[in-house]
């Protein structure tokens, strides 16, 4: 077992006879929870992004997963994603609200270049295929836009884009992602060791 997993499981056997609410706990330390959870009390952050309200339900970090990992998303009105790619697959459900979603044409150009807008309400579902460049907004003006979210060969390492305009080479490489940086421990070649 890692040495950083060993750390979390002893701080959340520590922290357990304190009685601190789940909300309250890093999400790294849930590890001992039971297999159903309630996510009306699981721990949700910005993580520095207005507008974003994000919970990872299943994941590579917290609970070991090597496939897929599962999330739930809010986005408040007017907020979305950066523009960016990702190197695995991607499926969103939408379970309220409405926007846009913005999909690069060709992931064989040397940049992004204008958008494809699609646009996405309650009930629906759309797929981004592997380092396909995209964008969702939340285009409502009163409602937030809230979607379940599951991406293929977790921990996702993500590339970020200014503009649509900005050739692939220069995108930003951004891993661990927010979601994982505190429990991510490891270095990114030491992870791909233990997989």
């Amino acid at each position: 077992m890692p040495m950083s997993a060993i750390f979390c499981l002893l701080l959340f056997f520590l922290l357990s006879p304190l009685k601190v609410p789940a909300h309250q706990i890093p999400h790294c330390l849930i590890k001992g929870l039971p297999l159903v959870r309630n996510l009306s009390g699981y721990p949700q952050n910005n993580f520095g992004r207005e507008g974003l309200s994000h919970i990872t339900i299943a994941g590579a970090v917290l609970d070991g997963l090597k496939e897929v990992e599962l999330w739930l998303q809010t986005f408040s009105p007017g907020s979305r994603t950066p523009i960016h790619r990702h190197s695995c697959e991607e499926i969103f459900v939408v379970l309220k609200g409405s926007g846009t979603l913005f999909l690069a044409p060709d992931l064989h150009m040397r940049q992004p270049a204008k958008p494809n807008e699609f646009s996405i309400f309650p009930n629906s579902t759309f797929s981004i295929p592997v380092n396909a460049v995209h964008q969702v907004w939340n285009t409502a003006e009163d409602t937030d836009l809230q979607m379940l979210v599951v991406i293929s060969r977790p921990p996702v390492k993500v590339f970020i884009y200014d503009d649509w305009l900005m050739p692939h080479s220069l995108a930003k490489l951004k891993f661990p992602y927010y979601w994982d940086e505190e429990c991510f421990h490891l270095s990114k070649d030491d992870y791909n060791d233990e997989l």
